[in-house]
């Protein structure tokens, strides 16, 4: 079935949009189906509920939605075990609830972007029931099966979860199978061209539907040596998700980039390539053939430092340049205790964290809930579902302040603290909320091309203080981050005005030229610079 692409399929970019590819000029918004609405009363979230929210994230000012797995699922991942890549799990709806969904996006000028997980299956996928049923089956090769004893494994890898092997025995079959997470998740092999075709089809069947692209989850996974040999004495005792990185998994990106590319309006992947520095991933983008984007995750495991902040930021415009790629940013995901838990629950920090994401040169990715300074939910042992224990942070997000947050009795996580307080209903209705900076960094950001597209130029600044230019053209911005927890002086050389702070002191207003602890702000110039900056302007490509 062929759907009609968004607004701006065409490159014409309608009113209040920036024209360029999107991937690289919008604001991605992160969506855990589960846990953002529910229209059924199961205590589950659902694409209806997502639909419901439409208007409210048009307001707030994200320009496209990526969910988490929707697809048939015995959900021993969350989802990311798929049983049917090409239908909608019951719990969230169906296609025709999809393709509502998707029409209701477009019609907004936002896009749409869907999780695929083209390293493994559910272990319930008809491929690998028809593959584990007989050693003969003409799906046999589809999955990684080798032969061994039945107390030894074929090699030494253990699986991201439980730190057990990273085989499973068949007693039908008398082999092992590969899974590089669950035992629930057996890997496919991605040498065989049936896969490959199987994969991409995929992806043709919701392209065809009017996708706009896709987040592939460990994308880097999926090529792999034949002989799966050992691993090496030092990355004994680990899995091997962060150190996996081979040649032929290039070869594969390519050809997963030619579809992409056999359709119009500028259809796009992003890569989770869980590799931990940025010059390891510079390479996947490959010579603008392979990913459009790929996650940098050193934020998301780094402190709340303004040295470890201007260091990766340098490392990741350096890496990144020589290829031409685009940087990404992320604070916070589904995989990870969101940004203000890890800095330890100050809405300060999380406030000015929201201000230095938005003003980065690149995608900058929301996840569901950071707009509301949520923390991570106490989940109590009873009610934790997650196999990777990542419950706290996929909580159902509060809408209204009443006892039920808007969700049916006993959603299926308890809510984040301070649910009331925090909730979207709440939130709008208090100009000085987290909600409303989040919008007024989103209008800033579109309002401003140096913003959005501009080079980014260190500038001198005190000890505990990231300060930096944005500028192309006549238009510039600085850009401040305090991360300390004292005042701190910053003059600029030159008359400026305040046109975001992350406490909403002084906006409109001339800058004091002082810093509030744990404070951010977005500067604009009121007359052209008296002096260039000091330090190499790092351009993003």
């Amino acid at each position: 079935m062929t759907r009609p692409g968004p607004p701006d399929a065409t490159g014409t970019a309608p009113a209040g949009q920036i024209a360029g590819p999107w991937w690289r000029t919008g604001v991605v918004y992160q969506i855990y189906p589960r846990s953002f609405a529910d229209t059924s009363g199961s205590g589950v979230g659902d694409l209806d509920g997502i639909r419901a929210h439409l208007d409210h994230l048009g307001w707030l000012g994200v320009d496209t939605l990526w969910l988490s797995p929707i697809y048939p699922s015995p959900m021993a991942d969350a989802g990311y075990d798929i049983a049917d890549h090409c239908a909608v799990d019951p719990i969230f709806g169906d296609l025709d609830a999809f393709d509502r969904l998707l029409a209701e996006v477009h019609a907004r000028g936002m896009r749409l972007m869907l999780d695929w997980v083209p390293n493994h299956t559910s272990d319930q996928h008809p491929w690998f029931l028809d593959s584990r049923s007989s050693r003969d089956s003409p799906r046999r090769g589809w999955y990684l099966w080798r032969d061994g004893t039945p107390d030894t494994p074929p090699n030494n890898w253990l699986a991201q979860f439980g730190g057990g092997p990273a085989w499973t025995w068949d007693e039908l079959t008398r082999q092992w199978y590969l899974h590089l997470f669950l035992p629930q998740q057996p890997d496919l092999d991605w040498s065989e061209s049936a896969v490959r075709e199987a994969m991409h089809d995929v992806l043709r069947f919701w392209l065809r539907r009017g996708v706009d692209g896709f987040r592939a989850d460990v994308v880097h996974l999926i090529g792999k040596d034949p002989d799966l040999p050992d691993h090496p004495p030092e990355l004994v005792g680990t899995n091997i998700v962060h150190t996996h990185d081979l040649p032929v998994t290039h070869d594969l990106l390519r050809g997963i980039r030619s579809v992409l590319d056999e359709f119009p309006g500028d259809r796009a992947m992003v890569g989770e390539v869980n590799l931990r520095s940025p010059a390891l991933v510079a390479p996947y983008y490959g010579a603008g053939d392979e990913l459009h984007l790929a996650f940098n995750f050193v934020p998301l495991l780094g402190p709340w430092d303004a040295a470890f902040w201007r260091s990766t930021i340098q490392d990741t415009l350096a890496a990144l340049a020589p290829v031409e790629a685009w940087p990404t940013w992320v604070l916070s995901n589904h995989d990870n205790p969101r940004h203000r838990t890890r800095y330890g629950g100050s809405e300060a920090r999380a406030r000015a964290a929201a201000l230095l994401l938005l003003t980065l040169p690149g995608t900058p990715f929301l996840y569901a809930g950071e707009e509301l300074g949520l923390e991570d939910a106490v989940v109590p042992p009873g009610r934790r579902v997650d196999p990777g224990g990542r419950d706290g942070c996929r909580a159902p997000i509060p809408w209204t302040p009443d006892a039920g947050h808007g969700w049916p009795p006993d959603p299926w996580l308890p809510f984040p603290p301070d649910a009331a307080g925090r909730s979207t209903a709440a939130q709008r209705a208090d100009p000085a909320s987290v909600l409303h900076l989040y919008r007024r960094l989103l209008t800033a950001r579109r309002g401003s091309p140096a913003l959005h597209r501009g080079s980014w130029t260190a500038l001198p600044a005190p000890d505990g203080v990231l300060a930096y230019e944005r500028r192309t053209g006549d238009d510039r911005r600085i850009v401040a981050v305090n991360f300390g927890d004292a005042p701190a002086e910053l003059p600029v050389g030159e008359p400026v005005a305040v046109e975001v702070a992350s406490t909403g002191r002084g906006e409109g207003a001339a800058w004091p030229g002082v810093l509030a602890p744990s404070e951010a702000v977005v500067l604009v110039p009121t007359r052209e610079p008296t002096a260039t900056p000091t330090e190499a302007v790092v351009q993003p490509a």
